[in-house]
């Protein structure tokens, strides 16, 4: 057991079992953001959309005239937008409940059975695949909530940021194998079954997801609501009354919210990268969508070594120095993408792999130097405050790419631009007093931070 502040209860000892049970809910959801969000959706359901258009080029979801290339980017925006109030809500839930792993296993295998449902996306349902869309992404972050807020309850502090690591490596692992299987599929059948490699891709990811969470849950403990929390009333009545609470008790913390409002604006940052990777590869480097594809794995692969490195470099230096230090390269990386010459596959690959040793490690750690600064009981709560930073804030980085683009005309002057969030994300994260806000969240520090 992992000592605590005087008063506090102490975490109780997790097994080797149950930590292999929660590694494998990463394992799990990582195939759905590799395969179904990176590579295969945004194309496919942008082709069935623009099977249902008019001259025009349009469709019109609930009558509003939508451009078949924007269909997949302004449904993935809604669904941010939707899990907004509830993910707050979901982490009160399970923070009430005494049974968290069937909330997880809710959530999951919700996201999971829509993502299977797309094998009926053919022919123009594009309403039917946005619907879809909608209801995997927002049951993604609900479910992530629930997993995240196990790390405080299956660690101490001094064992956190080695757990988390090795989780989101493994993770990178499982979403990387899988996508390698299915763009296997797509070279072996060749373009003439593009999508039906697509459509049957997107599906296993569904199947991948359901499987690896059934194996989590089988083993993952049903830790105890923290006593004296009920008011006596149910789990739900209670969730919004404690949501309400943890709104307002939240000021009490203001170390915590200035991490988390750090985290905000660096992982904007990261997520603008992903997200914008290809277009600058596509429409700046000229590249081939085949060395894009190529590209992706590779740093999937790289992520895994780089997460479980940067998780060995905290152990020693502590989270807060690494993920300081990831930053700095975050921040060299972005400006070798601006003079990054055209038709260099290469140079594109080797500025993937640099990026892939910081992607998973940077995040990772954030994920346990945040459970550091979480009042004791609270913890999906707080997690749930903390997915929205991570997902529900994600359309800064695109408008500044975007207003960059328009006013320069360059998509180099764009990606260079992200720079921005890298450096005020990491002056923002110096400046919080980092064993102070564990200490006033009540927790004890780690040996080394």
């Amino acid at each position: 057991m992992t000592a605590t502040e005087a008063g506090a209860p102490a975490v109780p000892a997790s097994t080797r079992a149950e930590r292999v049970a929660w590694y494998s809910y990463d394992w799990a959801i990582s195939a759905f953001r590799a395969t179904v969000i990176t590579v295969f959706l945004g194309p496919y359901l942008t082709t069935i959309a623009e099977n249902a258009a008019g001259p025009d080029g349009l469709v019109h979801p609930l009558g509003i005239p939508v451009a078949t290339g924007s269909l997949f980017t302004y449904t993935v925006s809604a669904s941010v937008l939707l899990t907004v109030p509830l993910l707050p809500l979901v982490g009160a839930l399970a923070d009430r409940s005494s049974h968290k792993k069937r909330l997880l296993a809710l959530f999951a295998y919700i996201g999971a059975g829509a993502v299977i449902a797309m094998v009926l996306l053919t022919g123009t349902r594009w309403l039917l695949g946005a619907v879809l869309l909608l209801v995997a992404n927002i049951a993604y972050g609900a479910a992530k909530v629930v997993f995240n807020s196990y790390l405080p309850q299956l660690a101490g502090p001094d064992d956190r940021d080695r757990i988390s690591s090795f989780s989101w490596a493994i993770g990178y692992v499982g979403g990387g194998l899988l996508l390698a299987a299915n763009l296997a599929a797509l070279v072996v059948l060749g373009d003439d079954h593009k999508a039906t490699v697509a459509r049957w891709s997107i599906v296993s990811a569904g199947v991948w997801w359901a499987a690896f969470t059934t194996v989590a849950i089988v083993r993952l403990p049903d830790r105890p609501a923290v006593a004296g929390e009920h008011t006596g009333g149910s789990v739900l009545t209670d969730g919004f009354r404690q949501l309400w609470h943890t709104l307002k008790s939240a000021r009490a913390y203001p170390l915590t919210l200035f991490f988390l409002a750090a985290y905000l604006v660096y992982n904007d940052g990261i997520q603008t990268v992903i997200t914008v990777a290809t277009i600058y590869a596509d429409q700046e480097l000229h590249l081939s969508q085949s060395v894009q594809i190529i590209t992706i794995l590779l740093v999937q692969f790289v992520a895994f070594g780089g997460a479980w490195l940067l998780g060995r470099v905290a152990v020693r230096f502590g989270a807060w120095r690494t993920i300081a230090a990831s930053l700095v390269v975050w921040i060299v990386a972005v400006a070798l993408a601006y003079p990054l010459p055209a038709n260099s596959p290469v140079a594109f690959m080797l500025l993937g792999c640099l990026i892939g040793i910081v992607l998973g490690g940077s995040q990772a750690l954030s994920r346990s130097l945040f459970s550091q600064m979480i009042p004791r009981g609270m913890e999906a709560e707080y997690y749930g405050l903390y997915e929205i930073s991570s997902d529900g804030t994600s359309w800064l980085g695109p408008l500044l790419f975007g207003l960059a683009f328009q006013l320069a005309h360059s998509n180099r002057m764009a990606i260079a631009s992200l720079v921005v969030f890298f450096v005020a994300g990491l002056a923002m994260l110096l400046a919080v007093p980092v064993r102070r806000a564990i200490v006033a969240a009540g927790n004890t520090p780690p040996r080394v931070l």
